[in-house]
């Protein structure tokens, strides 16, 4: 690859994450940093699961998932028990407060998405659906992204 193409994809990069916030220090005007965010996200769809789910799921450090568990833990936004199938084993769920808590910043990026894309024609946001199905399909079979 060339170094040309390689400025141009981290230039893209950097446009994305500006548009969307990424960089902020709370995700959505949420109290949340991105990688919390993407916690509650995974947790609220594949709950019930393990710690060990969640770092699959998100290719997160160990030690630093754990630290997000106990804060979530210590909000209240998270249980924690003992697995029916393994008492070695937890078994992590979000609270009441914990989906509402996803619900929010769910609806605040569905909300920033709609902003983003409201000046474009359905079939501008057809193309860039097309665009953005594609990048997938092109880097999933590219392993070593990761």
């Amino acid at each position: 690859m060339k170094d040309k193409d390689i400025q141009h994809i981290r230039e893209f990069n950097r446009f994305y994450t500006g548009i969307i916030g990424l960089l902020d220090e709370h995700i959505l005007q949420s109290p949340y940093s991105l990688p919390e965010a993407r916690v509650l996200y995974e947790l609220h769809h594949k709950q019930p699961c393990s710690a060990t789910a969640l770092v699959q799921a998100i290719s997160m450090d160990k030690s630093y998932l754990s630290r997000v568990l106990n804060i979530f833990a210590k909000k209240g936004l998270l249980i924690r028990k003992r697995s029916e199938e393994d008492g070695r084993a937890t078994v992590l769920s979000l609270t009441a407060k914990g989906e509402k808590e996803f619900d929010s910043i769910n609806q605040a990026s569905a909300n920033q998405l709609t902003g983003l894309l409201s000046s474009l024609s359905e079939a501008n946001v057809r193309k860039l659906l097309s665009h953005m199905t594609e990048i997938k399909k092109l880097l999933t079979h590219n392993t070593s992204c990761k």
